[in-house]
């Protein structure tokens, strides 16, 4: 059995002004894993997502990468960051190069790579974001949607087994976050853990196949979206609340089995269940 790509035991960090960001945080991210990470403003999402690939080091605790204690040297950092990625949510943050070419190539070029693989690599990221046409455009000058798609372009170039993602339909239209989500689960896979954070139930829900909740801090619950999202107690906590489809099949009674994960599920479940009722 393969160790967790991360693992945090007992971690605390804690700002120079005295800020406790993080307490005792324990979780492990396996591979081939679709995650939700949900809590309010202030919750410590950003903090952790700084800890996964060791922009910060914690106060306390200690971090696993692949079962090997993170010891922060150099070396050992820029291993970690080619295989944990980040995707800030400004994605302005990320993009600095002339052209979207030279900001998706730049990570892979800093991996050594022979040009013809080089070439081949960003290719490849460009053609799973359907950024190939933008290729040539100043970054600064694209919608907020293609600069999110370009910025997860240049991380996916770089081949992680981790993606952390902070707020990434945060912004954009519909449409678009429908494209992003889509994108994301086209670059899953059992190699490939994909860890968002949102403030969005719905989202996390019909997305993720595990869902951490973060409040003040602390991880208060985590498991299937089912599991997490049926801990009311711990939804009254966070100042969350439980995703529309959950609440709408309990109180039409249509459970029989499990929850419906997506709209689609949902009205063939309702037409079943008037099928039945009319019979």
């Amino acid at each position: 059995m393969k160790s967790p790509i991360i693992s945090f035991e007992n971690i605390t960090y804690k700002y120079e002004d005295g800020t406790i960001a993080l307490k005792d945080i324990i979780l492990s991210i396996e591979h081939g894993k679709k995650i939700a990470l949900i809590g309010n403003n202030g919750a410590g999402k950003s903090t952790l997502f700084l800890l996964l690939n060791g922009i910060l080091k914690p106060t306390s605790g200690h971090i696993k990468y692949k079962g090997k204690k993170l010891s922060y040297t150099r070396k050992q950092i820029k291993h970690l960051r080619q295989q944990v990625g980040i995707v800030f949510q400004n994605p302005d943050t990320q993009l600095f190069s002339s052209s979207v070419y030279e900001d998706i190539r730049y990570g892979p070029k800093n991996l050594g790579l022979s040009s013809e693989k080089l070439k081949k690599t960003v290719h490849e990221a460009m053609i799973l974001t359907e950024t190939e046409y933008l290729k040539d455009k100043p970054p600064h000058f694209l919608s907020i949607g293609q600069k999110k798609r370009v910025t997860i372009a240049g991380i996916i170039a770089m081949n992680p087994e981790l993606l952390v993602l902070d707020e990434p339909t945060a912004g954009l239209d519909p449409y678009y976050s429908e494209k992003v989500m889509l994108l994301l689960d086209n670059i899953h896979n059992k190699n490939r853990t994909v860890l968002i954070s949102t403030h969005n139930v719905n989202l996390a829900y019909e997305w993720a196949d595990e869902v951490f909740i973060l409040d003040n801090g602390k991880i208060i619950e985590q498991g299937s979206p089912i599991e997490v999202f049926n801990n009311l107690e711990a939804i009254k906590q966070s100042h969350l609340e439980r995703p529309w489809i959950m609440d709408i099949c309990q109180n039409l009674n249509l459970l029989e089995k499990d929850y419906p994960k997506s709209k689609k599920e949902l009205l063939e479940m309702m037409k079943l269940y008037s099928i039945q009722k009319d019979k």
